[in-house]
């Protein structure tokens, strides 16, 4: 009679977990697809991740980009303990939340007035609201292969599989009503003549045009050079609103965000994930003219009980002082190039299909087909390699390197010139070892 081998730590919670929540997880994103099962971590600390086990990992995903300050930095430590001496109160207004918002209205172009939020999915839902409501328009033009959350305004097109792809429209998820896709026009990325035509066929029913001025979300691609601008230059003449979502782009390249690297002012923005430290804070922001729209002193609604609550926003106040020191991000921006060089070094070493593409502190890694071109939108990278992706993901595993199992990765502040050494190092020994398993 074969022994039944006992199960290990992982196993049993994840048995244990399965009974509770559905799939056995808390977010769907979080059944790591390489590991067969959820990464369970028993504490994060500056730029490791410890499994249940006390083993350090190289943590390349950061929060999926929330902790860009790294892991218990001991200005979010503060923060939370002095809410802590605040009581917590939610439903209240601070003077914290003020200085917040100011601090982000001098850093950011496009913000003169601030809301704040507690998730991507709904403050880009709220922007989109606001604009319908300024224009009296319904329709929203959003971009194939960027992401704004599961809102049923805009979860179209997300990552389509081959063939399932522009012209076809459809929602990420099941449930959301068919009728949805009547308000919603679906671009390729970069493609100005199909912006162009489309607005000079239906522009007086846009209300909005919202995309990632940096398509994060599907490997890292960027805009070519006068897209974003024909984008502004177009929308501004037809009296439709140009929203940036900087959920995840935001502050990657510095305290203006993408909207200041690129040079071009959007009407309203959206920024969440590193703004609060990694709190749960999001926001959308904009010129006057526009907010001045939300309620009480416009009609749009936009109330909630933890909104801006005294934890999240004290975090978002550490967080914006602390990239807001002179040169931080020189020394963060230098060693995010030197990564992505040596990644690609030590990729193309050991002869594996993979491309680091990166701006900032966030990069997309490429495999197979995909990687052996510069896209330009979500059809140049629909080919992506997942079986390789995830081989070298789980050989880096096994070597203490963390890497989310999707589309973007990145490093925060905290990681240092070793931990870059060490992840460069592991990307050549861990893409030798998926090469010969393959």
């Amino acid at each position: 009679m074969k022994k039944e081998q006992p199960k290990n730590v992982n196993d049993t919670l994840f048995a244990r977990s399965r009974r509770t929540f559905p799939g056995g997880v808390t977010a769907a994103a979080r059944l790591n697809k390489y590991l067969g099962r959820p990464f369970y971590v028993s504490r994060g600390e500056g730029s490791r991740l410890y499994d249940l086990d006390g083993k350090p990992y190289i943590d390349m995903n950061t929060s999926f980009g929330a902790s860009l300050l790294g892991h218990g930095h001991p200005a979010i430590r503060e923060a939370l303990a002095e809410a802590g001496r605040m009581g917590i109160a939610c439903a209240m207004e601070y003077p914290a939340q003020t200085e917040l918002a100011e601090k982000i209205c001098a850093a950011v172009p496009s913000a003169e007035m601030v809301r704040f939020t507690l998730s991507g999915t709904e403050t880009t839902w709220y922007a989109v609201r606001l604009a319908r409501l300024y224009t009296d328009r319904k329709k929203v033009v959003k971009i194939e292969g960027h992401f704004h959350g599961f809102n049923d305004y805009l979860q179209f097109n997300y990552w389509p599989g081959p063939g399932e792809n522009l012209p076809h429209i459809q929602p990420a998820s099941p449930g959301s009503p068919p009728e949805s896709a009547g308000n919603v026009i679906v671009l390729p990325f970069n493609d100005g003549p199909a912006l162009e035509r489309t607005i000079a066929e239906q522009g007086g029913d846009i209300a909005a045009v919202i995309l990632e001025p940096v398509n994060y979300n599907s490997g890292c691609i960027l805009p070519r050079e006068g897209y974003l601008q024909k984008a502004r230059k177009l929308t501004e003449k037809n009296g439709i609103l140009l929203i940036f979502d900087e959920i995840l782009s935001g502050f990657r390249t510095g305290t203006d965000c993408i909207q200041g690297h690129y040079g071009v002012t959007p009407d309203l923005c959206t920024l969440g994930k590193a703004i609060g430290g990694g709190a749960p804070l999001s926001a959308f922001a904009g010129r006057r003219e526009f907010m001045k729209h939300v309620a009480p002193e416009g009609a749009m609604m936009h109330s909630g009980t933890y909104n801006a609550n005294a934890v999240n926003i004290l975090c978002g106040n550490a967080f914006m002082d602390a990239v807001s020191e002179e040169g931080v991000y020189s020394g963060l921006l230098d060693r995010a190039d030197r990564l992505y060089r040596g990644m690609n070094e030590a990729f193309a070493g050991a002869g594996f299909p993979a491309k680091v593409r990166g701006l900032g502190c966030r990069f997309g890694m490429l495999f197979g087909e995909a990687a052996g071109r510069v896209p330009v939108s979500y059809a140049d990278v629909i080919g992506q390699d997942w079986k390789t992706a995830h081989a070298f993901f789980l050989e880096a595993f096994n070597r203490g390197v963390f890497f989310n199992n999707g589309w973007h990765h990145g490093i925060s502040f905290v990681h240092s010139d070793a931990d870059i050494a060490r992840v460069i190092e592991v990307t050549g020994e861990a893409a030798r070892a998926a090469a010969a398993s393959s």
